[in-house]
């Protein structure tokens, strides 16, 4: 059996998770150091902000492979788009606000699916009152 990765299982320290994400602007011309990684402070504020929520264990925050996914997204906007954390942080209440959307529009429509099939099992069935 294959192993599955759970990308909701928060495995990186803090330290790893900086060094994970990095800084979405590229090094300029001539430069020939590798990007940086984000400082584990600005991290820390992104947690204080709520723009991402890694698992705490004691004074330790641990993050998932889905953490540094947002920690990129948040770097992408903020680096190379120029929205300020603020903005950031709308951005991110859309995009949960449009899976909750989707979400409920399956359910009706699973809903709308099932209430149709009894409509067609019913019109098969005969009533007995004739």
């Amino acid at each position: 059996m294959a192993y599955v990765k759970d990308r909701d299982e928060p495995i990186y320290t803090i330290s790893i998770a900086a060094k994970l994400v990095r800084p979405a602007a590229r090094p300029p011309v001539g430069d020939a150091g590798a990007a940086k990684p984000i400082h584990a402070q600005t991290l820390r504020m992104y947690d204080r902000l709520g723009l991402v929520k890694p698992r705490k264990v004691g004074k330790n925050r641990f993050y998932s492979d889905r953490d540094i996914e947002r920690l990129q997204q948040i770097q992408h906007f903020t680096q190379e788009i120029g929205i300020n954390l603020a903005g950031v942080a709308y951005i991110f209440a859309l995009m949960e606000q449009m899976q909750q959307t989707e979400a409920t529009g399956e359910r009706l429509e699973a809903m709308l699916r099932r209430a149709e099939a009894r409509v067609r099992e019913s019109a098969l069935v005969p009533d007995g009152d004739e």
